[in-house]
């Protein structure tokens, strides 16, 4: 049987396909440059019709996995030169079901990157029913309190939305999907790390101050000041699982 594969017993088969493929290439089952088997092959080795393949396979070239030449084959690509990033949630987690950690170190340090330019755009292009959009969600943070660390996440992601909205940017807007869509997979593992980042509610008020008065500069200090927070929160839970896994891993199973 071709890459390990197994036949699909789910209902979308299409879907399904996708799945098992982009598994196998993603975890460098097949390397780039290497050619998928044969429709013929692979419909025999997921249990699929010709059709539920081929449109799998159609999603994986509009993905960067894949490569069709018409009369040439399937060729795998290098998703790190191909792929955007609505592939990163999928990278995230690992085949076994956990979180890859070079990948949600990748997610921080993007984050850090744009939120503060997120910022500073809104504080320059936000109307006044955002900006009091932006008071309000202060406000909540204020009456849920510190230690309400899930309602704080939830309030943090919404001002968050509102905060890219008002940045009235497409790219950061898509960007910001992504980075969403991403997090919400493991937003639950990530409440105590980002705890000093949710509890900065006062750092939040003055970040939406800066913006209600249209300082763009202040707003993106202030909005750096705040992420940093988060980011030096989850490198550092990083960091201890990458050293507990070294205690945990036999001398003679580390990667050299």
């Amino acid at each position: 049987m071709p890459l390990g594969l197994e036949p699909i017993a789910r209902a979308s088969l299409s879907d399904a396909v996708f799945d098992q493929l982009a598994g196998q290439i993603l975890a460098r089952h097949v390397e780039p440059g290497q050619p998928l088997p044969s429709e013929r092959d692979l419909c025999k080795a997921l249990g699929v019709n010709r059709q539920a393949l081929r449109e799998a396979l159609k999603r994986l070239s509009q993905a960067g996995l894949i490569e069709q030449r018409h009369g040439g084959g399937t060729t795998v690509l290098d998703y790190r030169r191909t792929a955007g990033l609505d592939l990163l949630s999928r990278l995230l987690i690992s085949p076994t079901g956990e979180p890859d950690l070079a990948v949600a170190r990748s997610i921080m340090e993007m984050r850090a990157a744009l939120a503060p330019d997120i910022a500073r755009l809104c504080a320059l292009r936000a109307e006044p029913e955002l900006r009091r959009m932006l008071r309000e969600i202060v406000e909540d943070m204020r009456t849920a309190g510190p230690e309400q660390l899930d309602r704080l996440q939830v309030l943090s992601l919404e001002l968050w939305e509102l905060l890219v909205t008002g940045a009235d940017n497409i790219a950061y807007r898509l960007a910001f999907n992504t980075l969403r869509q991403t997090y919400e997979q493991i937003r639950g593992a990530l409440v105590i790390a980002l705890a000093d980042e949710l509890r900065a509610i006062d750092e939040c008020a003055q970040l939406v101050a800066a913006i209600d008065a249209r300082d763009g500069e202040l707003a993106r200090a202030r909005a750096a000041a705040i992420v940093e927070h988060g980011t030096r929160g989850v490198l550092t839970a990083i960091e201890l699982f990458d050293e507990l896994e070294r205690r945990n891993t036999p001398q003679q199973e580390r990667p050299t």
